[in-house]
This record gives C-alpha cells, sequence and structure tokens, in this order.
C-alpha cells in the first residue's frame, strides 16, 4: 500500500502487474460494498462494474449486504444490484461461483455483516479500494487504500486514469463512459456533503473537471440525489430540528434522537434520515453532530457522527462505539435502549470536552 495519495503517483505497484494478473484470470467478479451503502459505496461499485465489463469483457455482479436508499437507485446499473439480505439463497451461490472478489469503500469483512462471513469462507483472490483509514490486515491480495483521498470514487477514478495510462494535465477526454463518470461523481459529491468538507486537495477538483469533460451534468446529479424529498420528509425533518434537537452549547455539540416510533409515525422511507446528521453544523458555534437512531433490523442504536474543523469524530466513534470513518464524518453502534445510549455519548463528548472548547 503506498504511503499517501500524492498528486498523481502512481496507485499501483509494479506498475499493476498484481491487478493484471488477476483481472486477467477472472471470469466471474462479485464487487461487493458495505452494511447501508451510501452514495460512495453505489457510485464505486457501479462506476467499476461498468468499466470492467467494458475493458476486461468479464461477468460482474455488485452485491450489497442490504437495502440502499431510493435516492441512489437512479444511478446507472444500480438496477442490477443484488441485495444478499433476506436473498441469501439466491445470492450466496454467485457470490460462492466469484474467482474474484473487489471491495469497494471498505477495509474490513465485518463491515458486511453476514455477507462478510460468505466472503471470509469463499477463498478466492481479493482487491480492496477504499479511502477509510486501517483496512484489515491479511484479507486482501491487492490493497489500495488511500484515506488522505475524498472518497472511493476518488480513488477508483485515479486507478482508471492510472490503468487506462492517461497524463493528467493535458486536454484530452478521459476514457470514462457517461455512465461511469455520473456514478463516480455521484459517490465523490456525496461523501463530501457537495463538497463542503474533506474536498480541500486541488487535485479533488481536476479530477471533477474531467469528470465534465465526460458529458455529465452536475446540477441534475446533485438535484437528483439531494431534492428528491417527499411531503412526509419534510415534516418529519421539521419535527427533528423543533422537537429532537438538543444542543449542548458548552461542548459545542447537537444531539438527535430517532425512535422506530417516530419512524412508522411520520411513514419514513429507506434514505429519508440521510442528511440529517449535518444540518446541526449550520448552528453557529456547534463542531460536532450526533444522530442516533433505533436500527429497524437489530436490536442496537445506530451512530453517525460529523463534525467541523480538526475535531477527530472518527476517534470518538472507535473508542466509545466500536465504529470508525473519517475524522469529520464517521458511524458507530450502542447495543441497549435509546436512553443508555444518549448517556453513553454525554460520557464520551464529556471526555472529548477539551478538544471541542479547543
Amino acid at each position: 500500500m503506498d504511503a499517501g495519495c500524492r498528486p498523481y503517483q502512481p496507485l499501483l505497484e509494479d506498475g499493476g502487474r498484481a491487478w493484471h494478473e488477476l483481472l486477467s484470470a477472472a471470469r466471474h467478479i462479485v464487487i461487493t460494498a458495505h452494511r447501508g451503502p451510501d452514495g460512495d459505496a453505489i457510485g464505486s461499485t457501479t462506476a467499476l462494474a461498468a468499466w470492467l465489463r467494458r475493458c476486461w469483457d468479464a461477468d460482474v455482479h455488485i452485491v450489497v449486504p442490504n437495502i440502499f436508499p431510493d435516492f441512489l437507485k437512479w444511478i446507472p446499473l444500480a438496477d442490477e444490484i443484488l441485495v444478499y439480505d433476506k436473498h441469501e439463497a439466491d445470492v450466496r451461490p454467485i457470490v460462492e461461483q466469484a474467482d474474484l472478489v473487489i471491495m469497494c469503500d471498505h477495509g474490513e469483512l465485518s463491515r458486511m455483516w453476514t455477507l462478510g462471513d460468505v466472503v471470509r469462507n469463499h477463498t478466492t483472490p481479493r482487491i480492496i479500494i477504499d479511502h477509510h483509514p486501517n483496512p484489515e490486515a491479511g484479507i486482501a491480495d491487492i490493497v489500495i487504500c488511500h484515506p488522505e483521498c475524498s472518497s472511493c470514487c476518488e480513488v477508483l477514478m485515479r486507478l482508471i486514469l492510472e490503468l487506462d495510462g492517461y497524463a493528467m494535465g493535458t486536454a484530452a477526454r478521459p476514457d470514462i463512459t457517461h455512465d461511469e463518470a455520473t456514478s463516480l461523481y455521484t459517490g465523490m459529491m456525496t461523501d463530501t456533503g457537495a463538497f463542503t468538507y474533506a474536498s480541500n486537495r486541488p487535485e479533488v477538483f481536476e479530477l471533477i473537471a474531467l469528470l465534465l469533460r465526460c458529458g455529465i451534468d452536475k446540477d441534475i446529479i446533485y438535484r437528483n440525489v439531494f431534492h428528491t424529498y417527499s411531503p412526509a420528509r419534510m415534516k418529519f425533518q421539521g419535527y427533528m430540528l423543533y422537537s429532537k434537537l438538543y444542543v449542548w452549547k458548552k461542548a459545542h455539540t447537537a444531539i438527535m434522537t430517532l425512535t422506530n416510533a417516530e419512524r412508522r409515525r411520520f411513514g419514513i422511507l429507506n434514505g429519508d434520515t440521510e442528511g440529517l446528521v449535518n444540518m446541526p453544523l449550520q448552528i453557529l458555534g456547534i463542531k460536532l453532530s450526533i444522530f442516533l437512531r433505533e436500527d429497524t433490523e437489530q436490536p442496537c442504536i445506530r451512530l453517525s457522527l460529523r463534525s467541523v474543523d480538526d475535531f477527530p469524530c472518527n476517534d470518538l466513534a472507535a473508542e466509545f462505539f466500536g465504529g470508525g470513518g473519517h475524522r469529520n464524518a464517521a458511524g458507530g453502534e450502542f447495543w441497549g435502549t435509546m436512553d443508555d445510549a444518549v448517556e453513553h455519548v454525554k460520557r464520551a463528548v464529556q471526555k472529548y470536552l477539551p478538544k471541542l472548547r479547543d
């Protein structure tokens, strides 16, 4: 694994020889994503699938652990994605027949839950393409992981350009199709909050310029993702901000909670809570936003954390909630009641109070 994602430095060792050997021998490829796939997971898997089919003439399937938000179902190839949860009998044989597994936007088998067990028990070559720190050791033949990058889609785009021999800085249009470019841009956009964080590096916008040359309409992509609210979601959002938002001024922290009873009350659909955790960061002085919600499938509390500046919400998530992520965007879980989870959050924030007040 390279030491860092420096501007236009090669991502692959040995000129990509190991990559070419694995891809040349593969006939049935499965691409996976983490549980609760987001825009970067769906963008990277669909872009990679399209590119592999076009350039390597391979049989490719995308398999995700569980359902993904409705507002991502317009993405090219999203209608072909196989969902493992509740479809194990149909999907498991496809995974077990694969002669290559490529893990996108995650570097740990546990992040796929039961699908991860299937992949672990199926001894076939694996590749990791990711931007999360500290990938699981010993589970992949090739690890392409660069936490400095904005998104998995940025890493993947860099990889595609490198393998295609594209010379950065030229006026040439890259050999990326419109559909591939659409998926790549969607992942980069969603994993940076529409380029409001984790996107200060000039290379990010140089890559976006290349995607624009491929004919994407970034304004339509933005509307497809962020302007799809139903009347019920708008009412739900107002309720959450008015009734469920707790602002801890001295800790520069905002906390919101959501129960499954409230989901049912407002008729919340899959994906309707997406982005809610970001909203409290618009409050003057707030550095950390934490959103707790009852899981719809497991008896636990899911947490999403967002921060600004240098506050490491991934460290807090890892230490107190068995999670992780990036400095400004992380997640975790708590097995217990909502009340207990909130008290645990307060203890975690109390420990990190010096950094929040800095």
